[in-house]
């Protein structure tokens, strides 16, 4: 038997992709579904794809934005998520929550990138906020860029209470908007559009999404190490040229592929049986445990 996971994407088609792979001995095939920005094609998707694969993920769109213990329904990707009445959907927030914040501490572990003092720029927390709790609680110097890539305002988060003041006021009203307000979607994720140079020229960790540090990356960042994940094989090249010296990503490399949470999420919920939202997050880090997933490290200079 092979369980079949779809991500339907609101980004760019030309990310699909489709790759078999084996999980504790289960068989899966893992496919990416790009539907350019289309909401409408994406909810019809979902709606084919329903009663008929293991697991959806949403890519693309965050059903739940976090921060600070609160959690915040974002209404037009629940509008998605309703169009399977029977299949699991997923939009990885599971994983970010607990896979990305073992992969900040097991980096530092490791000795692989020490982070005491280490100037870090995430570009949104509110998308990642395990990551951005375990980068604060290694010492990290972090610089939250959810004003200045989120909503185009240059005004950088330096601590995580202003950033859970400042979420606790501001996300309430961007669950209700347009993803594309505020995220890149369909061929937008394709353009380079510098933001927030200094920023980003300052800092020696670039962390957080890959289609914000893709969207917004200056041409020159040199010597710095990515933290990212859903980086395809032509972006190596992107970043060498760049001058990222290192790249880090958190999810499972297959078919030299690094594949997003929200499809990597879909195999974890499929293993263990159970709905998303029954899974408790000790059962999450004893699957976890078991597959033995790390960071991927590729030096790229």
């Amino acid at each position: 038997m092979v369980h079949e996971v779809v991500s339907v994407s609101l980004g760019s088609r030309r990310g699909d992709q489709e790759v078999e792979a084996e999980f504790l001995g289960q068989r899966f095939r893992l496919r990416r579904e790009g539907t350019d920005g289309d909401v409408r094609r994406a909810e019809q998707r979902i709606r084919e794809l329903d009663g008929r694969v293991a697991a959806i993920g949403l890519g693309g769109i965050d059903l739940y934005l976090v921060a600070g213990g609160r959690r915040y329904v974002v209404r037009q990707a629940l509008r998605l998520a309703r169009a399977a009445r029977t299949t699991p959907v997923v939009d990885g927030s599971l994983l970010k929550h607990t896979l990305e914040r073992r992969a900040v501490r097991w980096l530092d572990d490791e000795g692989i990138l020490p982070l005491r003092g280490r100037r870090t720029l995430l570009v949104s927390a509110v998308d990642r906020f395990g990551m951005a709790e375990a980068l604060v609680e290694r010492g990290a110097d972090v610089l939250f860029g959810d004003l200045i890539f989120g909503l185009g305002l240059p005004i950088p988060i330096r601590t995580l209470g202003r950033l859970r003041l400042l979420a606790r006021l501001m996300l309430p009203i961007v669950a209700w908007l347009p993803t594309t307000w505020f995220y890149p979607t369909g061929r937008a994720q394709e353009v380079n559009r510098p933001r927030g140079e200094r920023f980003f020229r300052w800092a020696e960790l670039l962390a957080g999404d890959f289609h914000y540090l893709h969207r917004h990356m200056p041409s020159q960042v040199e010597g710095a190490a990515v933290l990212t994940n859903t980086v395809r094989a032509h972006h190596r090249e992107w970043l060498r040229e760049r001058g990222v010296r290192l790249l880090i990503t958190t999810t499972p490399e297959l078919g030299g592929h690094s594949f997003a949470t929200n499809l990597m999420e879909g195999v974890l919920v499929t293993l263990s049986g159970k709905r998303p939202e029954a899974l408790t997050e000790a059962e999450v880090l004893s699957l976890l445990e078991r597959l033995g997933w790390r960071p991927r490290v590729a030096p790229l200079l």
